[in-house]
């Protein structure tokens, strides 16, 4: 399994031969937000087999983005399709919580999320959800936005890999969002083999808000906390555009749990 985080909630995961890609806005802007982080290498996003949406607001689904990418199956929040299709995007199949589907021998589950799925201000409204994807005894998780909720310890056992939200844009995060505290819970909940910090650093307003945490400074709170709460958890930062893999559990030294957690880690590389 390899990831490569470009920025926000969007990132590329291969794992059985497919290379799906979460939420991607590849644009340099979102409204009145500019990208602060490099642009995306379009390598990056070539050759997509699928797309998950985790929600429709605009910083997660831009029909632009998702243009770009030719027509992969687009896999989306029931009650999403219609508003897609009107902007272009035809190849979507909808799930509910609970359902899932298969393409390309991947397996691709849709799990709950906690957080207001509406697209404002007249949008659709479609409910928020995150994705499991399970290859061959293999499983990432791809959290969306979401709070934190006791059934995330449900994913406990089924995850080597866990894309979870520690930030923002704004000053502050409101309901339906995991802060650097909540996200080091909700690895302790779910607990993966490995934690990527994502939804953050990506995105601002031209000028900064007072207040806000500058650069990688929620990721690395993130690392810290999980150190503390969920220590088997092995935490990486990546920066926008960086790559990392995870080594299948046969070829990972026996020493390799007691690491502690290092920043943008190259251990399995």
């Amino acid at each position: 399994m390899e990831v490569q985080w470009l920025g926000h909630a969007t990132a590329l995961v291969e794992l059985g031969g497919m290379r799906v890609l979460t939420d991607p806005v590849l644009g340099r802007r979102i409204g009145p937000l500019v990208r602060v982080a490099d642009p995306v290498d379009p390598a990056a996003v070539a050759r997509i087999d699928a797309v998950l949406l985790s929600h429709l607001h605009a910083d997660h689904a831009q029909p632009a983005s998702i243009r770009r990418l030719g027509s992969p199956a687009v896999i989306a929040p029931r009650g999403s399709s219609r508003w897609l299709r009107r902007h272009g995007i035809v190849n979507v199949r909808e799930l509910r919580r609970g359902q899932e589907l298969e393409v390309q021998g991947v397996r691709i589950t849709a799990v709950a999320a906690t957080h207001d799925g509406r697209r404002r201000p007249l949008g659709p409204s479609a409910d928020a959800l995150g994705y499991l994807i399970r290859d061959h005894g293999r499983g990432a998780y791809f959290a969306g936005d979401t709070d934190l909720f006791a059934g995330m310890a449900d994913l406990d056992g089924e995850v080597d890999l866990a894309l979870l939200p520690v930030s923002g844009w704004g000053r502050t995060l409101g309901p339906g969002h995991l802060d650097p505290a909540r996200a080091a819970r909700a690895a302790a909940l779910i607990a993966p083999r490995v934690a990527i910090p994502i939804h953050w650093g990506t995105f601002a307003l031209p000028r900064p808000l007072r207040g806000k945490p500058a650069g990688a400074a929620p990721a690395l709170e993130f690392m810290h906390r999980v150190a503390r709460e969920a220590p088997s958890v092995e935490v990486r930062v990546l920066q926008p555009g960086e790559r990392t893999r995870l080594a299948p559990l046969d070829q990972i030294p026996a020493t390799a749990s007691s690491l502690p957690p290092s920043i943008a880690s190259r251990r399995a590389r």
